[in-house]
């Protein structure tokens, strides 16, 4: 299988559950192939991609109910081999579910209640700006500009729930004893394999170390504090579940790519040159969103991330460029636009390694520019945020030298002790320029 198809069918889907807050698919079933389509659970006229399926209404409410539910369901006829058809899906349940999930419908795609208020108050926000815009030739958006904001922010609230409800089966770090010996992949260096793991050590004994705090569904408190001289042991003792959070976060940003209709368009090469150059930055930009600068807590849902201050307290935590990056952003106290136009304009940048169709993506990045302008000039006070626009265009562009070290650091830990997920070593591949 091409690289290409993986990517295709890979964790690159459309989640659709947004369509339950405003009746609508994102792409429907007449639009998909120029003609009416069937549903693949039960047979009857489809309406859209529901739960990354072709399905009618019926299935796709049926579907969110049976799972949110979480209740056993048996045959009615103890056969577990019923038809499913238009007149006859209400009939078993469990066999209705069931096709349900052979064929192909995902129960993570599902979105909390939470997300779904979300959506909704989103939507009844839109709704009231759009009942006061303003006559044309007054200051302010145009539709068409409004029009690309409601699609990110769409796109944003169907692949990104900032409850973390569906983060789960991830490996947690576990507590290294001083005496404990390296991992295998270390007793045995060469010359140059020993100099890159001195620098690896160096990298991470520079870096501020995090705690981990899980809260259980039963109200018990879980946590994890590094060493305090760990000597750069606590970096393996992390790196499974970093490499879990972070490929959670990267196939809701991949989804999110997917779901604005001119990344769509675009040929298949030049995504997937896009998203290679783009996700880490996106992953920075998403994060930022669930950071406390207070306590320098990254709250997500029942997981915490804190900062371990170290003997140089928070000037020292800033001399770290990613820490630094997520204070300086979070005291800009962004709105919800303004951080899906920035995720927009670091994915569509024209100079990514591999991008063949430059001029078609340096006119969308211009466009997403353009908005977020016109955005800030339409919503925020003057003269106090004047220079907003430009102070944002700065931190993507520290952003993008950042991800570039990041990626280096990564690299070089992956040569001597690999622990990434095929999907990080997929992103972080070297691309051919």
């Amino acid at each position: 299988v091409s690289p290409e198809e993986r990517w295709k069918h890979a964790d690159l889907v459309y989640n659709e559950e947004a369509d339950s807050a405003s009746g609508n698919p994102t792409i429907s079933a007449d639009e998909e192939n120029g003609g009416p389509q069937i549903c693949r659970v039960c047979g009857d006229k489809a309406t859209g991609y529901h739960f990354n399926v072709m399905t009618c209404e019926g299935c796709k409410g049926f579907f969110r109910r049976a799972i949110k539910r979480n209740k056993r369901l048996r045959c009615c006829f103890r056969k577990g081999t019923c038809e499913i058809t238009p007149k006859t899906r209400r009939q078993c349940q469990a066999c209705r579910l069931q096709k349900c999930l052979e064929s192909g419908m995902k129960k993570e795609m599902i979105m909390s209640d939470e997300a779904v208020e979300q959506r909704r108050a989103l939507i009844k926000r839109r709704k009231r700006e759009q009942a006061h815009t303003q006559p044309p030739g007054a200051k302010g958006l145009t539709q068409e500009q409004w029009t690309m904001i409601g699609e990110l922010m769409d796109a944003q609230i169907k692949t990104f729930d900032t409850t973390f409800s569906h983060f789960k089966n991830f490996r947690l770090p576990e507590v290294l004893r001083s005496g404990r010996e390296a991992p295998e992949s270390l007793q045995a260096l060469s010359g140059e394999e020993d100099a890159k793991w001195r620098q690896i050590r160096k990298d991470m004994m520079s870096s501020v170390k995090v705690s981990v705090q899980l809260r259980g569904e039963d109200g018990s408190v879980w946590n994890y504090k590094p060493p305090v001289n760990g000597e750069g042991k606590e970096i393996f003792s992390l790196l499974p579940h970093i490499a879990d959070v972070s490929t959670y976060m990267f196939k809701g940003i991949i989804n999110f790519a997917k779901v604005i209709s001119c990344f769509r368009d675009l040929p298949i090469e030049d995504q997937i040159s896009l998203l290679k150059g783009a996700t880490f930055e996106l992953y920075q930009l998403r994060s930022n969103t669930v950071f406390n600068a207070e306590t320098g807590t990254w709250e997500c849902g029942r997981l915490s991330y804190c900062l371990e201050d170290p003997a140089g307290g928070l000037q020292q935590l800033l001399l770290e460029p990613v820490l630094k990056f997520h204070y300086m952003l979070k005291k800009l106290q962004l709105h919800s636009e303004e951080y899906v136009l920035m995720q927009a304009i670091s994915l569509f940048s024209p100079d990514r390694p591999g991008v063949v169709q430059r001029r078609v993506v340096d006119q969308l990045q211009e466009r997403f520019a353009i908005t977020l302008k016109a955005y800030i000039d339409y919503k925020r006070p003057q003269p106090a945020h004047r220079f907003l626009f430009l102070k944002i265009m700065a931190m993507l562009t520290e952003l993008r030298s950042i991800s570039a070290q990041h990626t280096q650091r990564l690299l070089r830990i992956q040569d001597i002790h690999p622990f990434a997920t095929p999907l990080m070593q997929e992103l972080f591949s070297v691309t051919d320029g």
